[in-house]
C-alpha cells in the first residue's frame, strides 16, 4: 500500500484561520484503477481564495469539506499510470493539493513540459492560472485599449505583479500599483515596470492614488477592496471598467463590511464594475499560454515567488501569505 500525508480542514474559522482549523493526516491509496494516475508531488499552492472555501457558505464553489483534505493546484511527477497519454516521470499539474501523493484519473491531470531554466512551480503561477487570471481581468473584463492608465491593488502579489507587466506589454499609458511595504513598492517601479506605486500602509489611499495617477484611471485590477475600491471609484475617468478579482482586505472580517461611500459615481461616470473567477475563461488559456511563454522565453515578463519548504509548513505558508507575507507566488516545496 501507498500513503499520502495530507492537510485536511478540521474546524471552520472565525476571522483569521489559525493553525489548530487544520491536521494532519496520513490515508492509505487503494490501488491504482484504470484510468488512475499516481502523482508525487513537488510543489505546492497556497492562494487567497482557498480562505473563502473554507466557509460553510453557497459560493462558485463549494466549500471545503470538514475531515476532507484541502486542494489547490499543484504540479508533480508520475510515479504510476494506469492510464494512456500519461507515464512514469512525466510532469502534470492538477488540483489535488496540500498532500504529498495525489491520485486520481488522468483527466484530472494536465502534462506540461520542463522547461530550460525555469522551475516547475511557474506553471503554478507565470504559467498557470495565477497569471491567466490577471490576463482574463485585465483583457476579457476590463477591456485595457492602448494608452490607458490602469491602477493594480495588491500589485506586488501573484496576480497583481502579473497585472502590471501585462498591461505594460498590451500598451498601457500608466501603470500604477500599491503594496505593503517600502520594498514592494520599489519591487513594483525598479523590476516589474510600474510608473508608479504607493505604500497602502502609509494611508489616505485615495490621496495616493490621486498624486500617483494625477490624470486619473481608466481600468482598476481590484485584489484588495475596502479602501481601495472606495479610491478607484473616486480617480476613474468617464467609462472606466473594473475586474473585480479579489477582496483581501475583508476575507477575514467578522463583521460586514461597509461599502465604498461613492458607489454614484458609477451612474455619474458610466462606470462598470465587473466580478469574475478564471475558471469561467478557460478557453482562453491557449492563447494565454503561447503569449505568456513567449514574454517569458524574451525576458519581457518576470516572476519573483516565495518559496516554503516542506508539506508540514504549508500551514504557515498560507497564513503567512493572507497576511501579506508572500512577494509574488506563494508556494511550497516538497
Amino acid at each position: 500500500m501507498t500513503s499520502s500525508t495530507q492537510i485536511q480542514l478540521a474546524s471552520r474559522p472565525a476571522g483569521w484561520p489559525v493553525p489548530e482549523n487544520f491536521r494532519t493526516a496520513v490515508v492509505e491509496l487503494p490501488p491504482l484503477a484504470p484510468g488512475e494516475v499516481r502523482v508525487a508531488n513537488e510543489f505546492l499552492s497556497v492562494d487567497p481564495y482557498m480562505r473563502g472555501r473554507m466557509n460553510d457558505v453557497k459560493s462558485y464553489v463549494p466549500p471545503y469539506a470538514l475531515g476532507e483534505a484541502m486542494t489547490g493546484g499543484a504540479v508533480g511527477r508520475v510515479l504510476e499510470s494506469a492510464a494512456d497519454g500519461l507515464a512514469a516521470g512525466d510532469v502534470v499539474v492538477h488540483q489535488l493539493g496540500w498532500r504529498d501523493i495525489a491520485q486520481g484519473p488522468a483527466a484530472g491531470f494536465r502534462k506540461v513540459a520542463e522547461l530550460p531554466g525555469v522551475p516547475l512551480s511557474a506553471y503554478l503561477g507565470v504559467l498557470g492560472m495565477t497569471a491567466l487570471t490577471a490576463w482574463v481581468g485585465l483583457l476579457e473584463i476590463a477591456h485595457l485599449k492602448k494608452g490607458e492608465t490602469v491602477f493594480v491593488s495588491g500589485a506586488a502579489g501573484a496576480v497583481g505583479s502579473m497585472v502590471g507587466q501585462i498591461a505594460r506589454l498590451k500598451g498601457a499609458g500608466r501603470v500604477v500599483g500599491s503594496a505593503g511595504s517600502a520594498e514592494k513598492v520599489q519591487l513594483l517601479t525598479d523590476k516589474y515596470g510600474f510608473d508608479a506605486a504607493f505604500n497602502y500602509k502609509d494611508g489616505d489611499v485615495k490621496g495616493q492614488l490621486a498624486a500617483a495617477a494625477p490624470g486619473g484611471i481608466d481600468v482598476y485590477f481590484d485584489n484588495v477592496g475596502g479602501e481601495h475600491l472606495e479610491a478607484a471609484l473616486a480617480a476613474f475617468n468617464r467609462g472606466g471598467r473594473a475586474a473585480l478579482c479579489g477582496a483581501i482586505s475583508q476575507y477575514n472580517a467578522t463583521e460586514p463590511a461597509a461599502g465604498p461611500r461613492n458607489m454614484a459615481n458609477l451612474i455619474t461616470r458610466s462606470l462598470t464594475l465587473q466580478g469574475f473567477t478564471v475558471g469561467n475563461y478557460a478557453q482562453h488559456f491557449p492563447a494565454f499560454a503561447t503569449q505568456m511563454g513567449d514574454w517569458l522565453a524574451a525576458g519581457d515578463v518576470v516572476f519573483d515567488e516565495t518559496v516554503v519548504d516542506g508539506l508540514d509548513h504549508t500551514v504557515d505558508a498560507f497564513l503567512s501569505m493572507l497576511a501579506g507575507g508572500n512577494t509574488g507566488k506563494m508556494v511550497v516545496r516538497l
